[in-house]
C-alpha cells in the first residue's frame, strides 16, 4: 500500500476544517480533509430543520473565503457545498481517524480501515459533538429520551420536556412550542448560557403563553409509565419535587472533549476537569509541535470563530504573519493601561496575574478580555463600598487594593490583596450586598468582568468554579470566624468541603441530630428554630455570608435547634473533626466561637419569640425569607388614613405602587402588596430588554426600556407589579410630596393603550426615604429586613 503524503492533513469537516481546507486550496498547499461521517459539516446537518444560524460575534470580521452569514441551516450548507466544489477542495468522507503519531514534519495519521496518511502538519477540527453529555440520572436511556432534534415538525400535540438552558435547548423548545406543550428546564436561575437573540425569543414565547419554563431545577429521574403519557419526568425545583407526565424528553446539555482520544494523540489537557480543552498557544498550536487545534475543541463554540481560526491556522503553518481577527477590539481594551504596549503584552499581564483563570488557554483569555473592562484606578479611589449591590467580578492585574470588612459584632478588619488575587466573588455568587469596601492602592489595574459572562464561564468550567468556591469559602471563614487564620489552616479547614443545595422549607439539620460540621451559607438564607412547649419557635434568620451549626460542635452535644432554608439556599459543609481540630490549635477563633455559643445560651431569646411563633411562621410562609426589604403595617397603630397609599401615588404621577388593603394579615401585623426587593428577584429573570435593575443601595427598579411584555408581572409571586398606561403625567417634586402639595392625577386606563410595568422602587431618588413610611402619621408603616424584623419581635 502506497502511503499518501501531504503538507497538511485537516481532520474534521465542520466549519473550522472546511475553512482550513479552502484556505489551503487557495494557497496551493497539498492537503486532504478527513471527515469521519458520510457528510461534511455533519454537526450542522444535525441542527434542527429550518434552524436560523447566527453569525456571531457580530463585531468580529470574517477572515475566510468560506462564506458565512446569518441564515437558515439549509442555505448555509448549500453555500458550503458550492464553495468546496468550486475550489476543488480535496475531501474524503467516511474517513475516521483512530490515531495520530509523530511531530512537525513527520506525522502519521491512521484511519479506521488501517490506511496510513503522512503529513508535515495536522489541523485538528473535530469539535466535541461526538461526545455529548447525557442526563446522568436513572432513565437517561429510555425510549423517548433523546439528545438531538432533527425535525421539530415531526411532533404535534405532545407534552415535551426540554432540558438545557443553552442555545440548543432554547432553540429546540422554541421550534416545538407552537404545536406542543413544552416545558423548558434550566438548572441555573438565569439563561446566561444562551445568546441574547435566543433569550429575547424565549421571553417572547413565555410572555405569550406558548411555553413554560422551570429555573433552578434539577432532573432526578425519568420513569417509564406505559400509559397515555409514556414518561414521567421527575425534577427538584425550589418549591420541592415536581412530576411532569410527558411524551418525550429532549436533553440538550452540550458536550465534552473526547479526552481519551486526544491523549492518545499525545495532546496534553491541563487538568482533570472533564470539560477542559487542550492547552494551545496564540497560534492554535498544541503541545505537540505541528499539531494545531481550532474551533469548539479549542474552547470556541461559535461558527465564525472556528472559520477564522481554520483560515489563520493554515497561514501560521506557512510561517506567515497573521493579525488575529480580534486584535483591533483588544487593542482598544488595553490602550489606556500603563506599561502595556501591545495586545500580546496585555494578554501576558492577564495570564501572569489571574491564576484563577489558569485553565483558560490564550485564545480563551482573549475572549475573556473582550467581554471585560480594564480599569486604571488612582491611589485611594473607591472601587465599591460595603453594602453596594453591584455584582461584577474583579481580577487584580497590577498593584493592590485594601479591603475593609465588618463582622456581625461590628468588629472591623482590614487586609490587602495584591496582584494575582481577585475579589467580588461573594456578590457574584450570593446576589447580596457587597460585604466590604474596596479601595485602590498604588499602581492599581483591575479587570472587571460582568456577572452574565462570569456565570457563563463558571457554568462551562468546573475548574474555574472550584477555584472561586475555594477562595470565597476561605474569605467567609476569615470574615466571620477569624481574619488572622493562617493559609495552611484555611487549606486544612476547607479540604473536602461539601456543597449542598436546599429548596425553600427544606431541613438542613434537625434539633437532636448529631453535629456533622459547620454550615457556611454561600447563597440564600435560613431560619433557626427550636421546639418549645410543642410549638416550633423561630429564633434567628441567618443570611448568606454567615454560618450556623457551631453550638453542637462547641458543646459536643446533639443539635440544639432546627435549621431550614428560608429561600433557595446553597451551603458549604465544613467537616466536624476538621473544625474541632482548628479550634483546638487556634485560641483566638476558639474564643470567638465560644463567645457566640455562650451568647446564644444566655440570651434568653426564646421567651419573647415564643409568643410570636405563629407570626414568624406566617411571615415565612408569605415569602419574607427571600426579601431584603419588606413593608409592614402595624394595625395596632394604624388609623386607616390611607396616607401611605396616597403618598405613593403622589410621588408616582397618581399611580400608587402600593395596595395597602391587599395582602395577608396575622393578628396586628399586615403585609400589604408592595415590592419586597427580593434577594434574587423573580421579576429580573425573564425581562427581554433587561429593563429591571438593582441600584447600589439595593432597590429593585424598572427602567425606561420596559416594553410592556408583562413577564415580570407574571413571574412575581407576590402580585406587586402593575401594568399601566404609558401616557405621560406630570411628576411632582419630592418637596411637594413632603409638604403635601402634590395632587393625585387620577388617570383612567384604556385597555388598547400601550402599557409598561411599574412597581415600588422605595423612592430611591428621594433622599429622605420611602414616602409611605415618612408620611405615616402614627409610625404604623415600617420597612425592615428579615433580620431586623426578628430583632424587633424580640424587643416587643
Amino acid at each position: 500500500m502506497n502511503t499518501e503524503q501531504f503538507k497538511v492533513v485537516i481532520i474534521g469537516g465542520g466549519p473550522g476544517g472546511l475553512s482550513a481546507a479552502v484556505r489551503a486550496t487557495e494557497l496551493g498547499i497539498s492537503h486532504v480533509l478527513l471527515e469521519g461521517s458520510p457528510h461534511l459539516a455533519n454537526t450542522i446537518r444535525h441542527f434542527q430543520k429550518g434552524k436560523l444560524v447566527m453569525a456571531e460575534p457580530s463585531q468580529l470580521p470574517l477572515r475566510s473565503a468560506l462564506p458565512f452569514g446569518a441564515g437558515v441551516r439549509e442555505h448555509i450548507l448549500q453555500q458550503w457545498r458550492d464553495e468546496v466544489a468550486a475550489k476543488a477542495v480535496n475531501c474524503r468522507t467516511d474517513a475516521t481517524v483512530t490515531g495520530i503519531s509523530g511531530r512537525r514534519g513527520d506525522f502519521c495519521i491512521t484511519l479506521a480501515d488501517g490506511e496510513p496518511v503522512k503529513a508535515e502538519c495536522v489541523v485538528l477540527a473535530i469539535g466535541v459533538q461526538g461526545n455529548i453529555r447525557k442526563l446522568d440520572v436513572p432513565g437517561e436511556n429510555l425510549p423517548g429520551v433523546q439528545y438531538h432534534l432533527d425535525d421539530p415538525d415531526e411532533f404535534a400535540n405532545e407534552t415535551i420536556v426540554v432540558v438545557g438552558g443553552g442555545d440548543a435547548g432554547v432553540e429546540n423548545a422554541l421550534a416545538l412550542c407552537d404545536r406542543n406543550r413544552v416545558i423548558l428546564i434550566n438548572r441555573q436561575d438565569e439563561f446566561s448560557n444562551c445568546r441574547e437573540a435566543n433569550f429575547d425569543l424565549l421571553m417572547a414565547a413565555v410572555s405569550e403563553g406558548r411555553m413554560e419554563i422551570r429555573v433552578n431545577t434539577w432532573t432526578e429521574q425519568v420513569v417509564e409509565t406505559g400509559g397515555g403519557y409514556p414518561l414521567l419526568f421527575v425534577a427538584q425545583t425550589p418549591q420541592g419535587k415536581e412530576k411532569i407526565a410527558c411524551h418525550r424528553v429532549i436533553a440538550r446539555l452540550g458536550a465534552v472533549p473526547p479526552r481519551k482520544l486526544l491523549e492518545s494523540f499525545g495532546i496534553r489537557i491541563p487538568n482533570s476537569d472533564m470539560s477542559s480543552v487542550p492547552q494551545i498557544n496564540e497560534r492554535y498550536e498544541s503541545n505537540v509541535p505541528g499539531l494545531y487545534i481550532v474551533g469548539a475543541l479549542a474552547g470556541y463554540s461559535l461558527i465564525k470563530q472556528a472559520i477564522n481560526q481554520g483560515c489563520e491556522a493554515i497561514e501560521y503553518i506557512l510561517g506567515l504573519e497573521v493579525e488575529p481577527a480580534d486584535e483591533g477590539m483588544l487593542r482598544e481594551r488595553f490602550a489606556h493601561v500603563r506599561r502595556v504596549g501591545s495586545v500580546n503584552e496585555g494578554i501576558e499581564l492577564v495570564k501572569e496575574n489571574a491564576a484563577h483563570f489558569e485553565v483558560l488557554n490564550s485564545l480563551q483569555l482573549r475572549e475573556l478580555v473582550q467581554h471585560s473592562q480594564l480599569r486604571d484606578f488612582l491611589p485611594g479611589e473607591v472601587v465599591f463600598e460595603r453594602n453596594d449591590y453591584s455584582n461584577s467580578f474583579f481580577s487584580i492585574l497590577s498593584g493592590s487594593v485594601s479591603i475593609e470588612t465588618e463582622d456581625e459584632e461590628g468588629s472591623v478588619a482590614n487586609f490587602i490583596l495584591s496582584a494575582g488575587n481577585f475579589f467580588g466573588e461573594m456578590g457574584l455568587l450570593s446576589g447580596r450586598r457587597r460585604s466590604g469596601t474596596v479601595i485602590a492602592g498604588d499602581d492599581c489595574v483591575l479587570l472587571e468582568t460582568p456577572r452574565r459572562y462570569m456565570l457563563n464561564l463558571l457554568n462551562s468550567s468546573t475548574a474555574v468554579r472550584r477555584k472561586l468556591d475555594e477562595v470565597a469559602l476561605k474569605r467567609i471563614v476569615q470574615t466571620y470566624l477569624d481574619a488572622g487564620l493562617s493559609e495552611s489552616e484555611l487549606d486544612y479547614l476547607v479540604h473536602d468541603a461539601k456543597l449542598k443545595c436546599y429548596c425553600v422549607g427544606e431541613t438542613i439539620f434537625k434539633e437532636g441530630d448529631k453535629a456533622d460540621g459547620l454550615y457556611m451559607i454561600r447563597r440564600g438564607s435560613v431560619t433557626v428554630s427550636r421546639l418549645i412547649s410543642g410549638k416550633e419557635v423561630v429564633l434567628a434568620y441567618v443570611s448568606a455570608g454567615n454560618y450556623v451549626g457551631e453550638m453542637g460542635l462547641v458543646s459536643n452535644s446533639p443539635r440544639s435547634a432546627t435549621v431550614r432554608a428560608a429561600s433557595p439556599t446553597e451551603v458549604v459543609l465544613l467537616e466536624a473533626e476538621r473544625v474541632k481540630s482548628v479550634l483546638e490549635r487556634n485560641s483566638s477563633i476558639r474564643c470567638k466561637v465560644d463567645g457566640r455559643y455562650l451568647e446564644h445560651v444566655h440570651s434568653g431569646e426564646t421567651g419573647p419569640l415564643l409568643e410570636h411563633a405563629g407570626m414568624v411562621k406566617f411571615l415565612l410562609d408569605q415569602g419574607v425569607g427571600e426579601a431584603t426589604d419588606v413593608l409592614l403595617i402595624d394595625y395596632s397603630r394604624c388609623i386607616r388614613c390611607n396616607n401611605c397609599e396616597k403618598a405613593c401615588a403622589d410621588v408616582n404621577g397618581g399611580a400608587s405602587r402600593l395596595n395597602s388593603k391587599a395582602g395577608a394579615t396575622y393578628e396586628y401585623l399586615h403585609l400589604p402588596a408592595s415590592c419586597r426587593h427580593c434577594e434574587h428577584p423573580h421579576c429580573m429573570k425573564d425581562c427581554p430588554p433587561d429593563a429591571i435593575h438593582r441600584s447600589v443601595n439595593g432597590e429593585v427598579f424598572i427602567g425606561d426600556s420596559c416594553v410592556g411584555c408583562g413577564n415580570c408581572q407574571r413571574n412575581c409571586p407576590y402580585d406587586v407589579i402593575q401594568m399601566v398606561s404609558t401616557t405621560e403625567h406630570p411628576q411632582p417634586t419630592w418637596w411637594q410630596v413632603l409638604f403635601g402639595q402634590a395632587a393625585t392625577t387620577g388617570k383612567t386606563e384604556n385597555s388598547n393603550e400601550p402599557k409598561k410595568a411599574v412597581k415600588c422602587d422605595m423612592c430611591k431618588e428621594i433622599i429622605a426615604g420611602p414616602a409611605c413610611v415618612r408620611l405615616c402619621p402614627t409610625g404604623a408603616a415600617m420597612r425592615v429586613s428579615p433580620e431586623a424584623l426578628l430583632g424587633f419581635m424580640k424587643e416587643s
